[in-house]
């Protein structure tokens, strides 16, 4: 098991997951806390600036426990 923190501007989420789950499955737990499609959300690992792969783990894109990731939304689309 894993904890990572996401932010999005002022605002943290912490998600627990498995390095084994993709980014798809992490977008999905985000959809229910941010009200935002998985499609509209774009996570990028702050360490090292990269956009991580719907298609990926995880493990395969090196997050790691207590890694912070930033969200960002598609242009035209606002949280509520």
């Amino acid at each position: 098991q894993c904890i990572f923190r996401v932010k999005r501007n002022k605002t943290s989420y912490l998600i627990q997951c498995d390095p084994t789950e993709t980014t798809l499955n992490i977008k999905q737990q985000l959809h229910s806390l941010i009200e935002q499609p998985p499609s509209n959300q774009r996570l990028i690992l702050l360490s090292t600036n990269d956009v991580l792969d719907d298609s990926k783990t995880l493990a395969n894109q090196k997050v790691e426990n207590d890694a912070i990731v930033a969200l960002t939304l598609r242009k035209g689309f606002r949280l509520c």
